[in-house]
């Protein structure tokens, strides 16, 4: 019987190591708040997005699985698996969530109660964002897209002649992205312009948000965005 892979960094759990994956949990990341009680006043002064967004702790990732071995094959696989991960940070896929990885510092713990049976759990300190296994420039797998909430931006050498505005799809974490000129040329984005120079411009004060983010060239070239998009 074949069961779900999940993939840690090069790894597959059931194809590699013949690991059953009996559950998960995935905690939703805690916020970072900031409350301030001022004497005299009511209630207290909220400065949690102060810097006009939310930020967020780290997430807890949990995997339990189970492996029919008897004591040998226990020891050798419980110190392949450690070496392959244990104080390590890696990548995590999700065989129901092919489009996003986890990345944190993952720790294991096995247990063998029994001749034939021992279990495994994979335990993740991860970043609060789930992030997006491709690029905005880069090309999909078909294979893995969901038709249903998957999105294809493929925001790559495109051609701008005198002025062009793009609609560019940002993600739940704000992002600065890494925009790519065959010339030198300008961008207009939220009533700011900003000059871009021939070559790579990665420009702190260029952030997209979520949602839809109009980004208007103007110049004589072709531009490539890039980035990683995010979400909870």
């Amino acid at each position: 019987m074949i069961y779900p892979d999940v993939q840690i960094g090069e790894f597959k759990t059931f194809t590699d190591w013949g690991l059953k994956l009996e559950s998960m949990s995935v905690s939703f990341p805690e916020a970072k708040t900031d409350q301030v009680d001022i004497p005299g006043a009511n209630g207290l002064l909220d400065l949690s997005e102060v810097n006009g967004q939310i930020c967020y702790k780290n997430r807890t990732l949990t995997l339990n699985f189970s492996l029919l071995d008897d004591y040998t094959e226990w020891h050798d696989l419980s110190s392949k698996i450690a070496r392959a991960l244990h104080g390590k940070v890696v990548k995590c896929i999700l065989p129901d969530d092919p489009n996003y990885y986890y990345e944190g510092r993952f720790s294991l713990q096995s247990t063998k109660n029994s001749d034939v049976l021992a279990d495994f759990v994979f335990s993740g300190d991860v970043q609060p964002f789930k992030m997006e296994r491709y690029t905005a420039a880069e090309n999909w797998l078909w294979d893995l897209f969901s038709f249903e909430n998957g999105i294809v931006r493929g925001y790559s050498e495109i051609s701008v002649s005198g002025s062009l505005t793009l609609e560019v799809i940002g993600s739940d974490m704000p992002i600065v992205p890494e925009i790519t000129c065959s010339a030198a040329m300008n961008v207009e984005i939220g009533g700011q312009v900003f000059e871009l120079v021939e070559g790579v411009n990665k420009n702190y004060d260029i952030v997209l948000g979520s949602g839809r983010n109009m980004m208007k060239f103007t110049g004589n070239g072709t531009v490539s965005i890039d980035f990683r998009g995010g979400v909870l």
